[in-house]
């Protein structure tokens, strides 16, 4: 595709639950698919009620073509019963989330994939694959991936198309387990909608979270024999938020080493870093982490058991972090910790059976004990850091950040077949 040199951002007719159909619009959301990692959280999803959108964004079955084929025939079943169903006409969709002191409030729409979209991390191939393969036999974007742009940061343009429209009934209401109340409302005037066009012409995007469903749409896109830049499978479903009016909240991801027992890592770092234990807290181990200067990591074999990794040897880092990018680059503790330790002193294969990504320190050091593993708790890089970066070309180590509040899958769906 040609790219173009603005955003545009396209109404579709969202796909949405029938309140009557359903026990709750609470019991049928889920976080995103990659927040959801633990078996346990997706069968307290699914019976929470037995229509939970976990049943199409992370379908469980002995091999992946059999989970494909499961979500496209539960997606169809649900349709053809009146469980899911079309708004009457195509929308913006004007999105609200609020806990506390934190109110974001974006717009869900069809993003052309030829816009100027900024990456700034990279992905894994084998997910985004698997991704493809589900979005292609369910001819559905079954979630919305988070895009953030920097506008005026006044009530202009889109944003003022947003702040008009909060003033309205929504569409829909309703507050999740994690405390955050969901609203969403459609916009459909045309002069609302030509507004949004003409703002969004003249910005850039950053991907906030959704690196891999990003790089999904684009697959799907090049390997869709007769798709055309009119298609619906040249665009992808977003949620788009100007940061300079709803800042974003900016989290760390950890790391998850499933074969590397506690005891060897410790014994495997020789002079590479200093390793000090740590008091058997995990909030005391995080704050620890975020005063300390410099690179630095916690590793935790279990709920009673961390050390802290700081000051790495300045020769370690010599030879094993590129110097073909900027400082700040090799300066992030992503880079340092993949680079470094990863590869060079622990030799860690770079496949999923042998790095897991968790977005909570807690549940990371729960799977670690389980599988008799280590974990590598990380510290949030900001988002100006990332931004930085970003514009220069340069990406992150990945699964380097996670932006918040991260949209709740199975508020709307949007469709490629209509």
């Amino acid at each position: 595709m040609t790219s173009t040199d603005g955003l545009r951002l396209l109404p579709f007719r969202g796909l949405r639950y029938a309140p009557d159909r359903v026990s709750s619009l609470t019991a049928v959301t889920s976080p995103p698919y990659d927040v959801v990692v633990r078996p346990d959280g997706v069968r307290y999803l699914e019976t929470a009620d037995p229509y939970n959108i976990v049943r199409l964004i992370l379908p469980h079955a002995p091999d992946p073509g059999t989970r494909h084929r499961q979500a496209a025939d539960t997606l169809a079943r649900w349709r053809a019963d009146g469980i899911l169903t079309p708004d009457p006409q195509p929308a913006l969709y004007v999105y609200e989330q609020r806990a506390g002191d934190v109110l974001q409030r974006g717009l869900i729409g069809a993003l052309r994939l030829d816009g100027p979209v900024l990456p700034h991390e990279d992905v894994i191939p084998e997910v985004v694959e698997d991704r493809a393969q589900l979005m292609r036999a369910a001819a559905a974007n079954f979630e919305p991936l988070l895009l953030s742009y920097r506008g005026q940061g006044t009530a202009t343009g889109a944003t003022a198309v947003i702040e008009r429209t909060v003033q309205q009934p929504p569409l829909l209401a309703t507050t999740t387990e994690d405390g955050f109340a969901h609203r969403l409302w459609a916009v459909t005037a045309p002069a609302d909608l030509a507004a949004v066009d003409a703002d969004l012409a003249e910005r850039q995007a950053l991907i906030a979270d959704g690196h891999h469903r990003w790089a999904t749409y684009q697959r799907l896109y090049e390997q869709t024999p007769g798709a055309t830049p009119a298609s619906p499978w040249a665009c992808g479903l977003v949620l788009l938020v100007d940061t300079a009016r709803y800042p974003l909240q900016v989290r760390a991801i950890h790391r998850v080493l499933p074969h590397l027992a506690p005891e060897a890592a410790l014994a495997g770092l020789g002079e590479a870093f200093r390793a000090r234990p740590l008091p058997a807290d995990l909030t005391a181990a995080l704050a620890a982490l975020d005063e300390t200067p410099g690179t630095a990591f916690v590793l935790a074999g279990g709920p009673d058991a961390f050390h802290l990794l700081d000051r790495p040897d300045p020769g370690l880092l010599a030879r094993t972090v590129r110097q073909d990018r900027p400082e700040t680059w090799r300066r992030l503790d992503a880079t340092v910790l993949h680079s470094a330790l990863l590869d060079a002193v622990w030799h860690i294969p770079d496949r999923p059976s042998d790095i897991s990504y968790l977005h909570h320190a807690r549940a990371a050091v729960a799977q670690a004990a389980r599988h008799g593993g280590t974990a590598v708790l990380m510290r949030a890089t900001s988002e100006e850091t990332v931004r930085q970066l970003a514009w220069e070309g340069v990406m992150m180590p990945r699964k380097s950040t996670s932006f918040g509040p991260k949209p709740a899958s199975g508020l709307i769906l949007r469709t490629l077949d209509t």
